[in-house]
C-alpha cells in the first residue's frame, strides 16, 4: 500500500481527544491514522511540527455575491478567505442577483463557481413561486432551501402561513429549511412609525428589529413545523426568548436545530452604537444579557452550529445618513475561527467543541456525509492549528473583499497556518497556493420523494 501523501509530527482531533498520530492521504480522502510505523510509504511526507490537526470547517451561513453583485464579493475572493479562515466547505445564500430560486439559477451559479473556487461549496435556493418547481430545485443539487421572513426575497408570500405549509410539506422529509427568523410585519409597522417621526438612528433600528420580531417569526414557524414535521434550521438565534422557543420545540421531539454567530455571542449593542453602521446587521447586536443567553445555549448543547453569516459589503455602502439606507451584514469568514480559539485558548470553550459546532453537527444538519471529521475514508479536509500564536486582527488584509470588521485590532489566539482541499494543499501561512477551481461543487444527495 501506497499513499500519495503523509502528514506526520503532528496532534488530531480524533474520535473526541487529541492523539499524537500520522495522516494518510490517498485521491483525495484519508486513508490511515496511525502512529508512523504503522503508516504506508508515501510520495509526499510533511512534517508537521507537532501542530493541531482538525477537520476542515464547515460555515453553514455564508453569502458569496458574485455576478451581479461581484463588485461585493466574488466565488474566489470569498472562498479564499475561508481557506484562510479554515473553512474546507461553504453553504452559500440565495439573496443574489439574480435570487437563487430556480433549478436554472441554481445550475447557472454552480457553473460560474466551479472554475473559481478554492473549497468547497454548497448552494441554497430559494422557494420557488410554482412549488412545482422544487422536485427540478432538488434534483439540481440544492443543499436547502433558505427562507427570509423579514423580507420577501424568493417566490413564497412570506404572510401567507397556508402557503409555507404547503412549501414546508414539499421538503419535509428531503431536504433541511434555513429560516431568517424575523417577522416582516412587526417590522414594518414599527419602522414605518419611526419614518414617519423622521427617525433615522441606530436607535430606531433596534426598536424596528426587536426582540419581539425574532420571537414572533421563531413561534410562527414552530406552528408550521409541529404540522409539517419539516426539518428547520433556525439562522443566527439573537435573543433569549428566541432560543428558548427552539429549546422548547426541542424537548417536544420537533426536527429543528439552531445556529449563533460570533458576532452575537462577542459583542452587544453597546458596541454597535461605538463602531456605528460598520457594525449594523441583521438580526442587530443585542444587550450583554442576551450575549449571556447565547453563550448559556451554547455550554449546553442547545446550540448546534456557529456560522459566520459572512456578508460582505462595499465599504461606502455601510455608511449613509439614514440608517435604513445602510446595507446590513459584516464579514466573518477570517474572524470566526480565531475568535473561538482564543476562547479554547481561555478556557471557556475546548477543542471538540469547536469541531461539534463547525464540523460534526453542520455535516449531521445538512447531510454532508463525509465531511467535518477526522476518519478514516472521510474526505482529506483538514486545517492545520497553531494555538500559541497570537493575532491581531486587521481587516486591511483580509482576502475577501470587504475590508472591515467588527474586531478590527482585536487580539486572537489560535491561528490557522495550513488549509488542506480534498487532500491538496490551498493555503499556508495566509497565502492562497491552489489554483482557482480546485475547490468542489458540493449537490445535497436528494432524499425519496413524497
Amino acid at each position: 500500500m501506497k499513499a500519495e501523501l503523509v502528514l506526520k509530527d503532528l496532534k488530531a482531533h480524533v474520535k473526541g481527544t487529541i492523539a499524537e498520530c500520522c495522516l494518510a492521504i490517498e485521491n483525495g480522502k484519508i486513508t490511515k491514522i496511525g502512529k508512523e510505523p504503522k503508516m504506508p510509504k508515501a510520495d509526499t511526507e510533511i512534517s508537521l511540527k507537532g501542530f493541531l490537526v482538525l477537520p476542515g470547517l464547515i460555515d453553514v451561513h455564508v453569502h458569496l455575491r458574485d455576478e451581479e453583485k461581484a463588485y461585493k464579493e466574488e466565488f474566489y475572493t470569498g472562498t479564499a478567505a475561508a481557506a484562510v479562515g479554515g473553512f474546507t466547505t461553504v453553504l452559500d445564500m440565495p439573496n443574489n442577483s439574480p435570487v437563487t430560486m430556480s433549478a436554472e439559477t441554481l445550475k447557472n451559479r454552480m457553473e460560474k463557481a466551479e472554475e473559481k473556487i478554492l473549497v468547497n461549496v454548497g448552494f441554497y435556493c430559494e422557494f420557488p413561486k410554482c412549488l412545482g418547481e422544487i422536485d427540478e430545485i432538488i434534483d439540481a443539487g440544492a443543499v436547502a432551501f433558505k427562507l427570509f421572513l423579514s423580507e420577501k426575497v424568493g417566490g413564497l408570500n412570506i404572510e401567507d402561513d397556508t402557503a409555507l405549509a404547503k412549501a414546508f410539506q414539499k421538503v419535509a422529509s428531503r431536504t433541511p429549511i434555513a429560516v431568517h427568523a424575523e417577522d416582516k410585519s412587526t417590522i414594518k409597522r414599527v419602522e414605518e412609525r419611526l419614518k414617519r417621526e423622521g427617525k433615522k438612528d441606530i436607535g430606531a433600528f433596534l426598536k424596528a428589529h426587536s426582540e419581539k420580531a425574532e420571537f414572533e417569526a421563531v413561534k410562527r414557524v414552530l406552528k408550521i413545523v409541529e404540522k409539517t414535521r419539516a426539518r428547520v434550521h433556525f439562522c443566527h438565534i439573537s435573543t433569549k426568548k428566541g432560543l428558548s422557543l427552539v429549546v422548547k420545540a426541542k424537548k417536544a421531539g420537533l426536527p429543528v436545530t439552531c445556529e449563533v454567530t460570533p458576532h452575537h455571542l462577542f459583542l452587544s449593542d453597546d458596541d454597535l452604537r461605538r463602531l456605528g453602521t460598520l457594525a449594523l446587521t441583521m438580526p442587530p447586536l443585542r444587550s450583554k444579557s442576551q450575549n449571556k443567553a447565547l453563550w448559556k445555549g451554547l455550554n449546553d448543547g442547545w446550540i448546534n452550529v456557529v456560522g459566520s453569516d459572512h456578508a460582505p459589503h462595499a465599504l461606502e455602502e455601510k455608511n449613509a445618513d439614514s440608517i435604513w439606507d445602510v446595507k446590513v451584514g459584516i464579514p466573518g469568514l477570517e474572524t470566526t475561527l480565531p475568535l473561538l480559539l482564543t476562547e479554547v485558548n481561555a478556557g471557556r470553550l475546548n477543542i471538540a467543541d469547536v469541531v461539534r459546532l463547525m464540523g460534526e453537527n453542520p455535516s449531521r444538519i445538512f447531510g454532508l456525509e463525509g465531511f467535518g471529521s477526522l476518519k478514516e475514508g472521510f474526505r482529506a479536509d483538514l486545517i492545520i492549528v497553531d494555538l500559541k500564536r497570537e493575532l491581531r486582527i486587521n481587516a486591511s488584509r483580509f482576502h475577501s473583499k470587504a475590508k472591515f470588521s467588527p474586531f478590527n485590532g482585536r487580539v486572537a489566539k489560535g491561528v490557522v497556518v495550513k488549509t488542506f482541499v480534498s487532500g491538496q494543499l490551498v493555503m499556508d501561512e495566509g497565502e492562497i497556493v491552489a489554483k482557482p477551481g480546485c475547490g468542489k461543487i458540493i449537490k445535497y444527495e436528494a432524499k425519496t420523494r413524497e
